[in-house]
């Protein structure tokens, strides 16, 4: 009689257990179906522009306005895409079309303040970094993202704003994605000296040196040097005549003074009297708790062991590596990067990171 009972215990747990899986996995189903079926509805407050938002900045210098457009709905999963330069353009993430809305993923393309889509102002000195972190922000209180929602996804010079935004503001993040970026500029530097410089054709090396040396960055030969020995390898690994259009978009719409500015002149690594160029966080980054990706690539122009540093130093990270990517690796090994990032931004959602 007692193994009866036993039985028939374990029974009703079994059939209690199945039960609510059944209910949950329901109610997960219903969950994404909702999901779907709203990811295209039009919002109030930008259907009129078909997404698009100028966001108003304030800033010491005044107020200006910056570029947005909004694609998908979805209440647990955005995110807000930081491009690189700096002062290029939303434009090289359009590729981000071809697989966050099949994910359902909700995004935002965002030009910077001076930018080519947002208003560009000639005072140099709002090419700062701090206020810029401000400015991102600002633009995440006017989009409604929260510590709920938000992902901040930054690549390259928008690596460095993400790592600088994160270590002030990461209450408000649910996860921070950093794309092709070292979190050392005299690391990056070094990298590009002793290792990529060497690999060059000696006597191709020595002609972009001699312009580099005269600081005759603007001369056509210099450039046409540094494309079609450089960037073909560590930049986006495909000849020139197949560049995607978005690319070659996002390099007419850059903006030289802001780029100079922080950037520096030269195309190997970060000179002269460039404002990021002993920019380091490498001591700071076990500060930063919140879910985070790290996504490197064999061919960059950085090194990825130090992008993989990263996603070890950070409380919480993981590392995303393209092996057969170069600096804009969501174009030369898109497949790996893609499948990567969706993975981690759901995973996070999942609550399984």
């Amino acid at each position: 009689m007692l193994n009866v009972m036993k039985k028939t215990l374990l029974i009703c747990c079994l059939l209690l257990c199945f039960s609510c899986k059944v209910d949950h996995d329901q109610k997960d189903h219903n969950y994404d179906v909702i999901v779907s079926e709203n990811y295209l509805q039009p919002q109030e407050t930008d259907q009129f522009m078909g997404g698009i938002r100028m966001i108003p900045i304030q800033t010491p210098k005044g107020e200006f306005k910056v570029w947005t457009k909004r694609v998908g709905n979805n209440p647990t999963m955005k995110v807000l895409l930081l491009h690189g330069g700096p002062g290029m353009t939303h434009e090289i993430y359009e590729c981000f079309d071809g697989y966050f809305p099949q994910e359902n993923i909700e995004y935002y393309y965002y030009d910077q303040l001076g930018s080519y889509y947002s208003d560009q102002p000639k005072d140099l000195s709002l090419w700062d970094l701090n206020r810029f972190v401000e400015e991102v922000e600002q633009v995440r209180v006017a989009l409604g993202l929260n510590k709920d929602n938000f992902y901040l996804y930054g690549q390259s010079w928008g690596g460095i704003l993400g790592m600088q935004y994160a270590l002030k503001y990461q209450d408000n993040l649910k996860g921070l994605i950093i794309s092709n970026m070292v979190a050392s500029i005299p690391e990056y530097q070094k990298y590009s000296d002793e290792v990529l410089a060497p690999k060059l054709d000696s006597e191709v090396l020595e002609e972009i040196m001699s312009y580099e040396e005269k600081e005759d960055y603007a001369n056509p030969r210099y450039l046409d040097l540094i494309v079609n020995n450089y960037y073909i390898k560590h930049v986006i690994r495909m000849p020139v005549g197949e560049w995607p259009d978005p690319v070659n978009r996002g390099f007419k719409h850059l903006n030289p003074e802001v780029y100079v500015t922080m950037q520096g002149p030269s195309e190997f690594g970060i000179k002269g009297d460039a404002n990021l160029k002993y920019w380091d966080v490498k001591a700071d980054l076990h500060k930063i708790t919140v879910p985070t990706l790290s996504i490197g690539a064999t061919h960059d122009t950085m090194d990825p062991a130090q992008m993989e540093f990263i996603s070890e130093e950070v409380q919480n990270g993981r590392f995303l590596l393209c092996p057969n990517g170069s600096h804009l690796s969501q174009f030369d090994d898109q497949k790996i990067y893609f499948e990567g990032l969706i993975q981690f931004i759901k995973d996070v959602d999942n609550g399984v990171f």
